[in-house]
Order: structure tokens, then C-alpha cells, then sequence
């Protein structure tokens, strides 16, 4: 086992970086006459370089002298190790930046061309980069998980050797080798589990040790044609205060640096984003699995990190900035990258979409799988649900059913949520229905899945993993750890008082039900009687700022809309437009991800930006993931190199992050990208049906809808809080055909003081995405702009 660790306070030094660096990180390969002479960096944005290093290159006229040319990092003379390329250009990797602003100066001492100074603003390796201030308290990783005990926390395992050595939970980085065996039937888990698990023995990737023969090391030949050893050299170790793992092709017996690439790296990168949700205030080794076959064996870079797992962290704007981190630091230490691509199911699936929304240009391809476009509308469809599960166990409810089967009962149920039955929303209760709980609780979950009765469990819980007496409590504890999901990102949200604890306060939040009409669908379709719907939005009530059940309605802080929309939390087809989007649907439609989801997403790229011609869907519907025999996951990548290849040759980006146009994905668009399903009775995945319309007519793959779209509402789903109007019993309106006696309908307009939602408006505070945005100087955020120049000195 290989070790290093990086730290900002090393000496300033540069690296030559070879041509094919150059051409692979940006600026144009030609041999142009340039202009004035200026500094650019290549790995990222000048003002949001972290970790002690940056690529720098150099451009200078034509009529250059470089013998005259002098470079100097903050004063000190870095001019030796710059070498000019053909093209005018030099490059080299700055490394030892400090803590802040560093100026690079490049000058002639003979004046034969003009002179350029670049600030770049340095961060640490654990970061924040984009944001002002990291969640506390965080406990660091250590390399057995330890057991807390009283007020001390449990630890998480790290997957490495050492513990951290500060606050920030840096630990020393290392490296181990991996080979892939030739034995068929091997398991395709995670390799190295974290101690003390034992790694499979049958294992399809073993570990390696230099020196020793191995009769069944399988050989792989990459996308490009190299054909070597399938060895595979894991380097993991922290940045942004996680646990990043990159697994790469590599001959042990050669070095590698990013001025000198091994040749079996095809220079392409495959993130793999981690699914579930949660909050959780403890430093994890990410959840998901580098020793992902299909990309290694054709040449692939495979990165992971946990806080872009969603389990480990819902704070999206985090997510965007960590991507950031760690694909700078990848261009850092292993050399050009050609494209960056994502995948990931669920959880997985929000964390590409919302980086791709709020910071457009980090991914240029995204493989979303059981999707979501992002994760704060789909917290409008786990309340609705929770609300609707706990109102359907009321007195009130249980009374109109008198008399009626189980049957009739769960189909009233499944036409008020839009769903396939009662089943999903059950689903969103016991699986999310607490994610929101800022505080220590005891869930209540479905426990009888056809009558849908609940059941409290005895063990309290909390959504920071922290002992109860560091965590929130509106009595004991008002300044408490707060362990919701908006409270992980105060930073992004801002806080305001909290009315239920003195002496507290609490994050910005968008949730809100202010006006919908539950069941309106239903009601108009028969299947529930005005009475039902009547009483259903009387009492269905909402949730305090505490997020636990409430007589009345959720209403959302106003900044915090505005925040959502314009960062791009809240998803916008304006900036999903941008890159290319391989949709794998599968279904599960009694569970939590459905159908409509990958529709919605469409839908917001059609209303947005006039197209989803940048969107490609494979359908399925033998489960919620298609199964290695299916083929489709390696078609999915297999499709996605080849548009991303050509996109690349047609439309270079000028810096590492900048991003393309719509049109640009579509014309990159291969012939394979196209849009078909597997009929469910299709078990071989024999073939491919790309009549939607016959998809369409299978059970298992037709969209059902949410109880918002019951309501109303569009298959879009991006409003948040809708504008108002008045109650009308009108023929015509909302409700059609349907009479109420007076008396239902003083009720309801007691239940709706303040009017129903319009649709047929956009939401409070809905705008169009400023995305990407900055948090340094607080919660809110300001539009990034443009990247900083250099300027003649």
C-alpha cells in the first residue's frame, strides 16, 4: 500500500504539462497568431481553484521572445519550469497556492510583448469552495467505526488506514491495486468493504501485489484500442471534508502524472452519484461501488465521493461544489479530461440532475436511472403522501368508509394520490416520511400495507446520527444541532427565528400546500364523493416549521422560493438542456419511483427550453434496475461515450466548465440514441420496441400521476407554492359537473379562506434559473458571472 498526503503549505512549484494536456484542458490547439499575452487556468475557474493547485497556461504573441519571458508566483521565480508550446502557449501545474489570493505575474524583462497578472483565489482541500461555511459539527471518519458513548458520537469506518489529522477530516491518501479475475461467476460487490467486513472470495476484482504471478488476471482492451493487464490502482482519500475513491486502469511498473498519462486511460470520467437521502453528520466513505466493469475495462476514470451520495448529503448546492472539487483535482493529479459523465438511480439521479441545474457545464453527459428531477419537488409528493396516509387513519375518513371493502376503500386512496394503488404513497411514509424531523422522533409507519394502519415504533431517532443531547429539541434544546433536510443547508437558505423554540432559530423552507384541492381528479371522475372530498381538504392540514403533522395548512418562506428557483435547486429545463441525458426507467410503481417522474423531467426541458431532443429514455419494466443480462446500463454508457465524443470534436468548450447549447447536444446526438422500451413479457431483452405507443399500451410501463396532478397541476410539477383564486361553484370551473349541497360548500370555503390554486399561473416567486451561483458571502447566493481574465500589467 501506497501513501501521500496533500497539504496547502508546500513550496510553490510548477510542472511542465505536456501538449496533450493542453489540447485536452482547453484554449484551442491551433497555430494561430495570438493576441495580447495572457493567463488562464485550465482546471478551473481562477476564483475557485482549491486545494494548494491550479494548470496555468501562458499565451503569448507571436512576435514573442520567450528567453525574455519572466513568471512569478507572489514574487517568487517560477519562470524555469513553464516550456512553450508551438502554438505560443505554456503550461504548467502551480502548485503551493495559499489560503486566498495568489498572483501569478507573466512579464518581458526586455519589453518585446506586454505583460499579464492572474489572481487566483485558493481554498482548502476541505473546502468550502462555493459556499461561506461548513456544517458543524462534523465528525470525522477513523478506520475501524467506533461506538459512542453518553454525548460522544459514533464514527463511521473510512476505508483507510489512518484518522484524520484535523478539524477539516483530512486523512493521508492511499493507493491499492486491484486485478480482475478471469474466474466466470465472479461477484461484482464492492471489493473492499470497509474493516472489519471481508471482501467476497469470489470476488471479480482481487487484490494485487507487485511481484506476485496471478494465473487468472483477465486483460481488457479500452475503448481506443490499448489492450492491457486488467490491473486497477484505487487512490482514496478526502477533499471537502469527505471520502473520494478514482479507480483507474494502471501498470504498476510505470509512473503516472497528469504531463504523462498511462496510456490505457482514454481520458474520459465516469462519476458515480449515490442514491437514498439523508443528513447525516458524519464523515462517510461513499456508498458507491468504483469497480464498475463497463467503464474500467474501456478505459474510464471511475470517481465516487460521499458527499455527492445522497444518503450522506442533501445539500445540493454541496453536492455541485464537491463535483467541482473533485474534477478539478482529477484534471490535477491524472492529466486532460475529454468529458465528465454521471450515473446513478434515485438519490443518485437528483444529485446529477441538480448539479447539471445548478452548475451547468460540471457534467456534460448524465445517465439518471429510477429518476428524479430533483429533490425539492419530490418532497412536495413524500408530504402529500404522509398527510394523506395519516388522514386516511382518522375517524373522519374511517367513518364514509363504512360499509365498503378493502377494495373500494384502496381505490379511493390510489385516485387521490394519482398512483398505481395505495401502495406508494405507504411507500413515501415509512421510507422519507421523516427526512424533515429537525429533531429527535419516533416514527410511525405503515404497519398493515392493505388497510394502511400505522404503528409507532419505541426507539427514538434522529436524521444527524447524533446523540439525542447534541440534537434540536423545541423545550430542552432550542439551539440544538437542527437535523432536517432544509437544515443542512442553511447555508444556502438562510435561518430565520423559530416560533416554536425561543431563544432558536431554523432554515428557510419551500414547503407548501397552501390551496390544493386534494382529490379534485377524483372527485370529478366519481370515485370520491363530494362529502370525501369535502372533509379530505378540511382536515388533511400541513406541517409546522418542525415538520410534524399540523392542523393547518404548510406555508413557505418567501426568500426561500426565491432562492429555489433561482439557484437551480429546484431543476430547470433551461440548464437540463445542456447536457446529454440517457434516461434508464424501470418500474416501481407500488414502491417510490415512478413512471411520471422521467415524463416530468421532459416536460420541464419542453417548457423551458422549447425541446427534450437532449433527452433519451430506455424503458423497462422487469424491475426497478435493468439486470446485467438486459444490457441496457452498458448500452446507456456505451451510447453516452460516443455522443459525448462527438460532441466533444464538434463543440469544444473554451474552459474546462464551460457549458454547450442545446442545439450543440442534439447535433452531437448519435444514431443510437433513440428512444425505445422491452415489453415486460420481454424477459430476454430480445428486442427493442420503439413504437411508443405500443410501450405505452404495457401495464408496467405506463405513467400514473401524483396527488399534486390530481389537484390540478401539470405533469411539469416545478411550482412550489401557487397563486390563488378565488372558490367557485360556478358550471364550468373547477369542478365541472359536480354540486355541493350549501353546506359543503361553506365548508369548503372555509377550508380555502384564501382562495385555490391557479394553474394556470406560474408559482410565487417561480423565475428562471441565474445558476451557477456563489454563497461566499452568505445565504441567497449572486451569480457567478463570468470567469476572471487577466489583465495587462
Amino acid at each position: 500500500m501506497l501513501s501521500s498526503f496533500r497539504t496547502a503549505a508546500v513550496m510553490a512549484s510548477v510542472v511542465v504539462v505536456s501538449s496533450i494536456l493542453v489540447a485536452g484542458c482547453g484554449g484551442g490547439g491551433s497555430n494561430e497568431p495570438l493576441g495580447p499575452t495572457t493567463i488562464q487556468t485550465l482546471s478551473n475557474r481562477a476564483d475557485l481553484v482549491s486545494g494548494g493547485d491550479a494548470l496555468v497556461q501562458i499565451n503569448m504573441p507571436a512576435s514573442r521572445q520567450v528567453s525574455s519571458l519572466r513568471v512569478d508566483l507572489d514574487g517568487a521565480d517560477i519562470t524555469s519550469t513553464f516550456v512553450l508550446r508551438g502554438n505560443g502557449r505554456l503550461v504548467g501545474l502551480v502548485t503551493g497556492l495559499k489560503t486566498g489570493s495568489n498572483t501569478i505575474n507573466a512579464r518581458a524583462v526586455d519589453a518585446t510583448f506586454g505583460s499579464a497578472r492572474l489572481t487566483i483565489t485558493n481554498a482548502p482541500i476541505g473546502g468550502p469552495v462555493l459556499l461561506s461555511s461548513q456544517t458543524t459539527p462534523w465528525i470525522c471518519a477513523t478506520p475501524t467505526a467506533t461506538t459512542g458513548t453518553g454525548n460522544t458520537p459514533n464514527t463511521s469506518a473510512s476505508g483507510l488506514s489512518t484518522n484524520a489529522i484535523d478539524a477539516a477530516c483530512n486523512i493521508a491518501t492511499e493507493f491499492k491495486l486491484f486485478y480482475r479475475t478471469t474466474t466466470a461467476g465472479c461477484a461484482a460487490a464492492l471489493p473492499d468493504p470497509s474493516p472489519p467486513a471481508v471482501a467476497a472470495a469470489n470476488n471479480c476484482f482481487k487484490p494485487y501485489v507487485v511481484g506476485q504471478a496471478y494465473p487468472d488476471l483477465a486483460n481488457t482492451t479500452t475503448s481506443h484500442g490499448v489492450t492491457v493487464p486488467y490491473i486497477v490502482r484505487v487512490e482514496r482519500g478526502t477533499l471537502n471534508r469527505g471520502i473520494y475513491d478514482v479507480a483507474v486502469l494502471f501498470d504498476p511498473s510505470k509512473p503516472w502524472t497528469a504531463t504523462a498519462p498511462q496510456a490505457q486511460w482514454n481520458g474520459k470520467v465516469l462519476h458515480a452519484f449515490g442514491a437514498s437521502t439523508g443528513q447525516p453528520r458524519l464523515q462517510f466513505r461513499s456508498s458507491q461501488n468504483w469497480a464498475d466493469d463497463n467503464a474500467l475495462s474501456r478505459g474510464f476514470i471511475v470517481v465516487d465521493h460521499s458527499l455527492t451520495d445522497s444518503l450522506y448529503n442533501s445539500n445540493r448546492i454541496l453536492v455541485a461544489e464537491t463535483t467541482m472539487m473533485l474534477k478539478e483535482y482529477v484534471v490535477d493529479r491524472y492529466g486532460p479530461i475529454q468529458f465528465y459523465m454521471g450515473n446513478g438511480c434515485s438519490g443518485g439521479s437528483i444529485q446529477q440532475n441538480t448539479v447539471a441545474s445548478t452548475f451547468p457545464g460540471l457534467l456534460d453527459g448524465i445517465q439518471p436511472s429510477c429518476d428524479y428531477v430533483d429533490s425539492i419537488t419530490t418532497g412536495m409528493e413524500v408530504t402529500d403522501c404522509v398527510l394523506l396516509v395519516n388522514f386516511y387513519q382518522t375517524p373522519a375518513w374511517l367513518t364514509l368508509q363504512a360499509g365498503l371493502t378493502q377494495a373500494q376503500i384502496n381505490a379511493k386512496k390510489a385516485a387521490v394520490s394519482g398512483h398505481l394503488d395505495q401502495l406508494a404513497c405507504q411507500s413515501w411514509n415509512n421510507q422519507f416520511g421523516f427526512n424533515g424531523r429537525p429533531g429527535s422522533y419516533v416514527r410511525t409507519l405503515v404497519s398493515d400495507q392493505a388497510t394502511g394502519a400505522l404503528t409507532a415504533e419505541t426507539t427514538p431517532r434522529n436524521n444527524c446520527l447524533l446523540p439525542a443531547a447534541l440534537v434540536y429539541d423545541a423545550v430542552s434544546n432550542p439551539t440544538g444541532t437542527r437535523c432536517g433536510d432544509v437544515d443542512l443547508s442553511a447555508m444556502v437558505w438562510g435561518t430565520t427565528t423559530n416560533a416554536l423554540a425561543p431563544g432558536g432559530t431554523r432554515a428557510l423552507a419551500t414547503l407548501d400546500n397552501v390551496g390544493i384541492q386534494y382529490g379534485l381528479g377524483a372527485l370529478k371522475s366519481g370515485t370520491i364523493s363530494t362529502e370525501e372530498f369535502v372533509t379530505l381538504n378540511e382536515r388533511v392540514g400541513g406541517f409546522s416549521t418542525d415538520a410534524t403533522p399540523a392542523a393547518t395548512r404548510s406555508v413557505a418562506d418567501t426568500a426561500a422560493l426565491d432562492i429555489a428557483y433561482k439557484s437551480g435547486i429546484l431543476s430547470s429545463g433551461v440548464n437540463l438542456a445542456k447536457v446529454a441525458i440517457i434516461d434508464q426507467r424501470g418500474w416501481d410503481e407500488q414502491g417510490i419511483h415512478h413512471i411520471w417522474r422521467t415524463y416530468s423531467e421532459r416536460a420541464r426541458l419542453d417548457a423551458d427550453a422549447g425541446s427534450h431532443a437532449n433527452h433519451v429514455m430506455f424503458r423497462f419494466g422487469t424491475g426497478l434496475l435493468p439486470s446485467a443480462a438486459s444490457g441496457i446500463s452498458l448500452l446507456s454508457m456505451q451510447v453516452m461515450d460516443v455522443w459525448l465524443s462527438n460532441l466533444t470534436a464538434q463543440a469544444p468548450k473554451e474552459w474546462i466548465n464551460a457549458t454547450r447549447t442545446q442545439a450543440q447536444v442534439v447535433a452531437a446526438k448519435p444514431p443510437t440514441a433513440f428512444d425505445f422500451c422491452y415489453l415486460s413479457t420481454d424477459t430476454t431483452f430480445s428486442t427493442k420496441v420503439t413504437d411508443m405507443a405500443v410501450c405505452d399500451a404495457d401495464a408496467r410501463l405506463v405513467k400514473h400521476t401524483s396527488p399534486r396532478q390530481v389537484a390540478g397541476g401539470a405533469l411539469v410539477e416545478n411550482i412550489l407554492k401557487c397563486q390563488l383564486k378565488p372558490v367557485s361553484f360556478a358550471g364550468g370551473g373547477d369542478y365541472g359537473t359536480v354540486t355541493f349541497t350549501a353546506a359543503q360548500q361553506a365548508r369548503l370555503q372555509t377550508a380555502f379562506a384564501g382562495g385555490v390554486c391557479d394553474w394556470s399561473k406560474a408559482g410565487v416567486g417561480q423565475q428562471a434559473p441565474v445558476s451557477p451561483q456563489q454563497y461566499k458571502a452568505g445565504p441567497g447566493g449572486v451569480p457567478l458571472g463570468a470567469p476572471p481574465v487577466s489583465i495587462a500589467s
